[in-house]
């Protein structure tokens, strides 16, 4: 029953995210939801600002210090290990429906674009990030990123076993394409709004952040990591020889 009951509990969690993620199109989109990122502003700028900022850093606070190894070692004498990753799932989807549910829009336009082929590629850009962003989870294991490879060892009385260290597709020309499709997804708008940018800033900053607590961790625990970093650039491709060449050998999970 104890299996069964975390089983079901890891599919409950990972229902809860995916309907977050595609919500998450919708809110930075500006379309398909009751309440976009860029909803008319009702409220004054600086209690906006105060209320937004402080759900991003919430959203922040929960996302890096739930995914450091020591937190995990303490999280686990409290909920099984195997529903760890679904319960961190959890969470980070509750932090962001908070955020949804909360964020005050700040009004203002930093630049429009009229041109009908320039919002066409913009837009196609925005598709192309959150499209990389679901591809590059699958790429590494989807389900075991988002905890259910976990329950299902459980349920099936199967010791877990970390993924092996590989570097699929656009692991090899960037060590986080995932981070490089939020960038898309987070930057790419024909309308950039006060608000919109406010976001993408912090956004920004706490990704560039999490890479370094993410790299930190990731050295510790495997050790092919240093070799990878050092033939692979972080964000941005080369197009040098030993860049292209690099690469069937490793690739780190992206940052929790």
């Amino acid at each position: 029953m104890k299996r069964r009951l975390i089983l079901l509990y890891g599919v409950a969690c990972y229902a809860v995210f995916f309907a977050t993620f595609l919500y998450a199109i919708g809110f930075v989109g500006g379309f398909g939801v009751p309440k976009s990122m860029d909803s008319p502003r009702d409220t004054s700028l600086p209690v906006a600002l105060a209320i937004n900022l402080g759900l991003l850093a919430l959203f922040a606070l929960q996302h890096s210090v739930m995914a450091r190894p020591a937190f995990k070692r303490a999280w686990t004498r409290v909920i099984p290990e195997s529903a760890e990753r679904s319960t961190y799932t959890l969470l980070s989807s509750v932090a962001l429906i908070v955020l949804f549910w909360l964020w005050r829009p700040l009004g203002g336009i930093v630049w429009h674009v009229e041109n009908e082929v320039g919002r066409v590629l913009l837009y196609a850009a925005f598709a192309f990030g959150w499209a990389l962003v679901l591809v590059s989870t699958f790429l590494i294991n989807h389900f075991d990123l988002f905890g259910l490879r976990q329950v299902w060892l459980q349920f099936r009385g199967r010791p877990y076993r970390p993924l092996p260290f590989k570097t699929p597709g656009p692991y090899r020309i960037v060590r986080h394409p995932l981070y490089v499709g939020w960038f898309f997804a987070f930057w790419a708008t024909p309308t950039m709004t006060v608000t919109h940018l406010v976001f993408a800033l912090m956004t920004t900053a706490y990704i560039l952040i999490a890479i370094r607590l993410e790299e930190r961790d990731l050295l510790d625990a495997l050790p092919e990591y240093a070799q990878y970093r050092r033939d692979v650039p972080m964000l941005v491709p080369r197009t040098s020889r030993a860049s292209r060449g690099v690469a069937t050998r490793h690739a780190g999970t992206p940052a929790q």
